[in-house]
């Protein structure tokens, strides 16, 4: 094991672990139906949907992420989780009564109604693919610092496999225990738990860390913002990093748009809500969280600039390899190395509750939609018992999907640039899709295709060269730059809206569907 750890980390460790698993599946018995499996009954209090939401997008890579982030430059991060709130006050008061009003299962019913079951199952399949993408990237990315905090001997699973695929196979599994038996229930109230483990974890940091430093808080922020480290505003407009005001304000607010409103891995926990009303608290409750959670995780990273400009590294940071960065590992190796013991434990645990929070909550999504939007709609005639037999088979399903991915993942390193910018590549079309169908449907469902198919294209087209190191140097002297995911969504959504008008105006024989046969509406 980690020479790091003493046996009250351990004991923290493994009592957390066992208290999820034991807690998912407490909450998610009794699930009878599909309609408990993935929407909870629809009797989830509010104030549980949005700690899930949030929980569901902070990973472990984004609790060890965002602080690298202030560690090896600002604050400015922070500009783009200013979009985030926008985003999520106008899907509360535009596009929940439209989940709310009737029962649905995915947001891609909504095409079926209005557009037919081409967009429908277009959206799906884009949604399938791409998330089990950047899902098995997040899990592989994670599971590196994971793996340097608990220790080959841990995640090698007793000497048995390679570590990295030990602790794949171990967050994976734990994930899947409970998703498998308790569907999106049990994955909404291990969220809500977890994620009051990760906030405590970061708050922890943020006021243990100025105890380590001579002079305290005072001297802490005077010398990190006398480093330019708590500079957090840049006016400058630019389709480039870094990051600015505008980035934020809407590349990250269309974006935000489209991962939580079209994007069935945060939509279904607003679907679980019991009313309207609740499913608005729960997204307002989600953007009441979600700007101080990522102020405090950038600010711990300034302040651990500040504590190793003063102290040594107790161990050599790794080496950058495929997806992380050496200063990705400044927090994990800040906590084996100068937390004391059993504190230890916690913010480990912390660390592996946003991993957790976020498979589960991926495994569950993946095989709603596979389930609800694909195989019900092929085997109509299958009773309720056996739709809910395969959906537990889907989670099973997508988790060695997820592992697989993961796993090879290891090989490819410009992959890893990571999932914010693999999930772009479909957001657009995804969102795109929903304006038509809810606001713009007399465009009709061929043309509504041919602009997500088409953004997709363009999206691939634009974020690959700019990626695979053969043509890198290419792309950038013939465009100057690459274009910054926080922009990929608002390109992608006015491709598919500007495609799809066109193609309805050179071709308009199609008529519109202004809605769709109950059947459709679930």
């Amino acid at each position: 094991m980690n020479g790091y750890f003493g046996t009250g980390d351990w004991l923290v460790i493994f009592l957390y672990l066992g208290a999820v698993i034991t807690l998912g599946v407490w909450f998610g018995k009794d699930q009878r139906t599909t309609r408990d499996y993935f929407l909870g009954g629809r009797n989830l209090p509010w104030w549980a949907i949005g700690a899930s939401i949030v929980a569901t997008e902070t990973s472990a890579l984004t609790i060890i992420g965002v602080p690298a982030i202030a560690f090896g430059g600002n604050l400015m991060f922070i500009q783009m989780i200013v979009g985030y709130v926008i985003a999520r006050i106008i899907l509360a008061v535009v596009l929940v009564p439209h989940y709310l009003k009737g029962e649905i299962y995915s947001p891609y019913q909504l095409l079926e109604q209005h557009l037919g079951r081409g967009p429908r199952r277009l959206a799906g399949v884009f949604f399938l693919f791409l998330e089990t993408m950047s899902a098995g990237v997040r899990v592989y990315v994670a599971c590196i610092p994971i793996r340097l905090m608990l220790g080959d001997s841990v995640c090698s699973l007793g000497g048995t496999v390679d570590p990295i695929l030990g602790a794949i196979l171990l967050f994976v599994v734990l994930s899947l225990i409970y998703t498998y038996v308790g569907g999106v229930k049990a994955v909404v109230w291990t969220d809500a738990v977890q994620m009051v483990l990760f906030v405590g974890g970061g708050l922890f940091a943020l006021f243990y860390i100025p105890t380590l430093i001579e002079g305290g808080w005072s001297a802490a922020l005077a010398q990190a913002s006398a480093a330019g480290k708590l500079e957090w505003l840049n006016l400058q407009f630019t389709f480039s990093a870094p990051f600015n005001l505008w980035m934020g304000i809407i590349g990250g607010t269309v974006m935000v748009l489209s991962t939580h409103g079209a994007e069935q891995l945060i939509v279904q926990r607003v679907l679980s809500a019991g009313s309207v009303s609740e499913g608005r608290k729960a997204l307002v409750f989600s953007a009441v969280l979600i700007f101080p959670l990522f102020l405090i995780f950038l600010l711990v990273g300034a302040l651990l600039w500040v504590f190793y400009q003063h102290h040594p590294f107790q161990i050599p940071l790794p080496e950058t390899r495929p997806g992380l960065r050496a200063n990705d590992f400044i927090f994990p190796v800040f906590i084996i190395t100068e937390v004391p013991p059993v504190l230890k434990g916690f913010l480990i645990v912390a660390i592996l509750s946003a991993a957790m929070s976020s498979i589960s909550s991926a495994i569950s999504a993946l095989a709603s939609v596979s389930t609800m939007d694909f195989a019900r709609q092929f085997w109509k005639d299958r009773s309720e018992a056996y739709f809910l037999r395969l959906s537990r088979y889907s989670t099973v399903f997508w988790s060695a999907a997820l592992v697989g991915v993961a796993w090879l993942t290891r090989e490819v390193q410009f992959v890893l640039n990571a999932a914010f910018s693999l999930r772009g590549l479909t957001s657009g079309a995804l969102l795109g899709a929903l304006v038509i169908a809810l606001f713009w449907r007399r465009l009709g469902a061929r043309a509504a295709m041919a602009g997500m198919v088409t953004s997709v294209v363009v999206m691939n087209a634009l974020y690959w060269p700019a990626n695979v190191p053969a043509w890198r140097d290419w792309w950038l002297q013939t465009f100057g730059g690459e274009v910054f995911w926080p922009w990929f969504t608002l390109i992608g959504t006015s491709l598919t809206l500007g495609v799809a008008w066109l193609v309805k105006t050179v071709w308009p024989g199609e008529p519109s569907q202004e809605s769709g046969t109950a059947e459709s509406r679930g």
